[in-house]
């Protein structure tokens, strides 16, 4: 880090490098334009930076983000809580909902099984899931995982753990092409594994 600007300026400087997707003259740019900024301007990013922290939790039902205990979803009347869409994280929920051809529930699980990154499926929330069909009146469940090695083998895991309950459990299409994400898919791909999902063995 270069000491030549002042102690405040170059902690900024810092903890913007932090950030990903963030090099060492990005970072240098966003703290001169928080510097240059109005003062409330600058405030008000800061208070945003505080609220996401201090505000944002887990619904306690789906685990999706909330800011109360039900996130919206959850907390809608409208919505078919018979039918769970599992999600490997927030911004998936987002993607989908996007389509406007979801009218489902979601469980939003963490992340997906990977044993040589260290994540065990006590790492997740598939217990909470298991829960939830446990608990019956759930008629499908829709897995979500992103079409790669781990969200398959996640899959398969959480597919041992829910046959026994006799609910019908089903995957998004192939439309999804294999090793991609469901953040970064359009619409009409979603829209179309959405509407050919499939019922899994």
């Amino acid at each position: 880090m270069s000491t030549e600007y002042t102690e405040s300026l170059n902690k900024l400087i810092e903890e913007f490098g932090d950030l990903p997707g963030i090099g060492p003259k990005s970072a240098e740019r966003l703290a001169f334009h928080i510097l240059k900024a109005d003062p409330d301007k600058a405030l008000a990013l800061a208070k945003a930076i505080s609220d996401v922290k201090t505000n944002i939790k887990r619904c306690r039902t789906c685990f999706n983000l909330a800011e109360a205990d039900l996130c919206g979803i959850c907390a809608d009347p409208k919505r078919d809580k018979s039918t769970i869409c599992v999600v490997e994280q927030p911004k998936d929920v987002t993607s989908l909902e996007k389509t406007g051809a979801c009218k489902w529930v979601y469980h939003v699980l963490g992340g997906h099984i990977a044993p040589l990154d260290g994540i065990e499926p006590t790492d997740l929330t598939i217990d909470k899931l298991v829960e939830r069909v446990r608990a019956g009146g759930i008629e499908e469940v829709i897995m979500a995982t992103n079409p790669n090695l781990e969200g398959d083998g996640t899959i398969l895991y959480i597919c041992s753990l829910l046959r026994p309950f006799k609910t019908k459990i089903t995957r998004l299409a192939r439309g999804l092409p294999a090793g991609s994400t469901i953040e970064y898919a359009s619409g009409k791909i979603l829209t179309d594994a959405i509407i050919g999902r499939r019922e899994l063995d």
